[in-house]
């Protein structure tokens, strides 16, 4: 059975000097509640998940034995609508890591303005260690641990970390079964098979890409003449690097989890592989001088794409960052410590919540194709995504000319307002 809770653990911390999830999204309010009136009371409520549930998943492993793994699901704020957010499966989930991303998805549905609030959950596992039978078995079970939480218009989980399309139709499948009906709206990120829109894998990249476009060329520059370096060639940082490459861009930097690779010429995005694709590509890559993760981090370039894990930039690298412009393809790639150097620095980051929103948005899309019960094509849901995009980046712009804030803090201001309107409006039970 689930239980619920309310506090927080000590959190999923990448290195001794960053804070958890939870801390850099609490730190990342408080700044933003500084440049607008809300009621304190709102604030409070916001630093806090409206519930937390914690369940054990036990797991017939092939061999035949038993092992009980930790699942959580939080659920942030529903002020605006369901909650909304992934599930992931990978070891360094916990509680805190759980509640801090789950409060960025609620800042993201925000700025995007989509009728949702936020959630993410996960199971601590290493899925490399699961067969896909086990991966299917543990699913399931993870989806009944969690049914009396979950619904299409009570809480919809989709991919993240770890997890992919087919995951999430053995989730709605298993919750369907014990509905005793099929609900596909319950999971968005399916196969387009079972009413998973078209385009959703690539949205997170395509947006960043986008929001990549806008920002370099409103502070004046060209994006053909622009250099990008993408840490994480995975599906957010790989289908970013493959757009912007198609739109003129030198993409001269990417890594994977194997190392990183540069070429002051420009890479060739559109024939490098992923690791998912072909695991050693990039590493491989003969055409180019290897580096370290690390070191990509710091090359001179016009652009830094963080688009692997959090807490990559902190305190210890922040001033050796030579980008001009970062956006964030990762959740949570900047440390408040590292902002706080970027923002002395003069070096503008265009915050997780707006840049990577596209895969939260053609989620919307998906629902909205099962309450329509029709299928858009990939040219609607592009032609859908560019007009969101576009409307949110400019109502971001818009904050940071207006009140010569950084773009995390105009980010903030953006879906603050939005959320505390809603939250007066709707007011205080009972």
């Amino acid at each position: 059975m689930a239980t619920t809770r309310d506090g927080t653990t000590d959190g999923n911390r990448t290195d001794g000097a960053s804070e958890s999830a939870a801390d850099t999204a609490r730190q990342q309010l408080d700044r933003a509640a500084a440049h607008l009136e809300v009621d304190p009371g709102i604030i409070e409520r916001l630093k806090h998940p409206t519930q937390v549930h914690r369940v054990s998943i036990p797991l017939r492993r092939d061999d035949g034995s038993l092992e009980v793994f930790t699942g959580y699901r939080a659920q942030h704020d529903d002020v605006r609508g369901p909650y909304k957010g992934g599930l992931r499966y990978h070891p360094a989930v916990s509680e805190d890591e759980c509640v801090g991303l789950a409060m960025w998805m609620t800042w993201k549905c925000a700025v995007m303005d989509l009728p949702f609030g936020g959630a993410k959950g996960g199971v601590v596992v290493d899925p490399k260690d699961l067969s896909e039978g086990e991966r299917e078995r543990l699913t399931r079970r993870f989806a009944e641990e969690l049914r009396d939480y979950v619904g299409p218009t009570r809480d919809i989980p989709a991919p993240d970390m770890g997890t992919d399309a087919q995951t999430m139709a053995w989730f709605m499948d298993a919750y369907s079964m014990q509905e005793g009906e099929t609900i596909p709206g319950v999971v968005t990120g399916k196969p387009t098979v079972l009413g998973g829109s078209y385009g959703r894998d690539a949205a997170p990249g395509r947006s960043v890409a986008i929001v990549t476009r806008e920002t370099v060329e409103d502070r004046g520059d060209d994006l053909a003449d622009a250099t990008i370096a993408v840490q994480g060639f995975g599906s957010v940082g790989a289908n970013a690097a493959r757009l912007l490459d198609e739109w003129g861009a030198d993409v001269v930097a990417v890594s994977d989890v194997d190392g990183a690779i540069y070429d002051p010429d420009g890479l060739d995005p559109q024939v490098l592989l992923t690791h998912h694709e072909e695991p050693g590509a990039v590493s491989g890559y003969e055409d180019a001088d290897a580096l370290s993760n690390d070191d990509l981090l710091t090359l001179d370039v016009d652009v830094l794409v963080p688009a692997a894990v959090g807490n990559v930039l902190t305190a210890d690298n922040a001033p050796d960052v030579r980008a001009d412009l970062i956006v964030e393809g990762a959740n949570g790639p900047t440390t408040a410590a590292a902002d706080a150097i970027f923002d002395d620095r003069g070096i503008d980051v265009v915050p997780d919540i707006l840049a990577n929103a596209g895969g939260v948005t053609v989620s919307y899309f998906e629902w909205l194709q099962h309450v329509n019960r029709r299928q858009w094509t990939v040219a609607e849901v592009h032609e859908e995504l560019e007009s969101t995009m576009l409307s949110a980046w400019r109502d971001v712009r818009r904050e940071v000319r207006d009140r010569d804030v950084s773009w995390r803090e105009a980010a903030y201001v953006v879906a603050l307002s939005r959320i505390a309107d809603a939250k007066t409006a709707r007011g205080l039970w009972p």
